[in-house]
């Protein structure tokens, strides 16, 4: 810089709070970068302690075996036949397992679901004669989360719960007057004359209808025979709409023998079963899962909190 460079300050400046500014992005990167790391450290310390504790406890002591089935019944749903029955397997299978708590809060799902968790309480109960299963309803046991409570030995649940549901349904819609209204045109085109009986821009199809009505009284009958074959003579069959899909609170079930006692999952572990200790088999992610959930989660939150400062890049 001279004498002769009159705007000397001014370049001075602008470098010296360009050089500034580049400092700053490369400490809030690195900021980041150790953050992340140190996160994932303590992640997988945690996970990994906590999966070895409850394995450890699971070989050592007398429990309670819990299996949470909550949501939908269905296939790639928490509670799908695949977690349920494996977290069931699992619990039988443990050694020090004296009793198991499958814990139903489900507004139902679908028959085959259902019906296959129903089946495989069954085998187990068979090859586990001397452990107990309980069905403990939480807030609601409708539809198929009754047709598995069904297959326990007994049946628990709180007075409010809301409980039955015996029924079976299929959802449909018309648009065939909208269509016309709005003057839009279907063209489907099928082989096999009943290949879209369900279409909804089409008529009501009286003999498709009667078809699918079969389908589902065929069903029901299903869902009422696990249910009559699990409940046995504990059932007041004569009670009006049993099978219908009517509901019941907790209450009113246990007098119609839905439910044989109004009690928690607690009270069922310390008092019915006689193990206080409970340890829950559900099934949840595996540990790589929950890391990569957890990461992308603080990932997530420290680059929020990056963007919300005051830096110009």
């Amino acid at each position: 810089m001279t004498e002769q460079d009159p705007g000397w300050e001014r370049k001075f400046i602008t470098k010296l709070a360009e050089s500034s500014l580049r400092e700053q992005k490369r400490a809030r990167r690195w900021s980041i970068f150790f953050k992340i790391l140190t996160f994932a450290y303590l992640i997988t310390l945690l996970v990994m302690f906590s999966d070895s504790e409850i394995s450890t406890t699971k070989l050592t002591t007398k429990h309670t075996a819990l299996v949470d089935l909550t949501g939908l019944i269905a296939e790639g749903e928490k509670a799908s036949s695949d977690n349920i029955v494996t977290a069931l397997r699992d619990a039988f299978k443990d050694k020090n397992t004296t009793g198991v708590i499958l814990r139903i809060n489900s507004p139902g799902g679908t028959p085959v679901q259902a019906g296959y968790i129903y089946d495989e309480i069954i085998r187990l109960r068979e090859k586990y004669p001397e452990t107990p299963l309980y069905a403990v309803i939480s807030d609601m046991c409708a539809s198929g989360g009754y047709y598995v409570a069904a297959a326990a030995d007994k049946i628990y649940a709180d007075k409010a719960s809301i409980v039955g549901s015996i029924g079976v349904r299929m959802d449909n819609f018309g648009f065939v007057d909208a269509m016309k209204k709005i003057g839009v045109e279907r063209r489907t085109l099928t082989a096999g004359k009943n290949k879209a009986l369900l279409d909804p821009f089409a008529p009501v199809n009286e003999e498709a209808n009667q078809h699918m009505k079969t389908m589902l009284q065929s069903i029901h009958q299903q869902f009422i025979s696990a249910v009559k074959k699990g409940r046995g003579d504990r059932l007041k069959q004569d009670v009006e709409g049993l099978f219908s899909g009517l509901i019941w609170t907790g209450e009113q079930s246990l007098e119609i023998g839905l439910v044989d006692e109004l009690a928690s999952a607690g009270y069922v572990a310390r008092e019915v079963i006689g193990e206080e200790d409970i340890i829950n088999f559900t099934v949840t992610d595996d540990l790589l899962d929950r890391l990569a959930k957890r990461m992308g989660a603080t990932m997530a939150s420290i680059l929020l909190q990056s963007k919300n400062q005051p830096y110009m890049y």
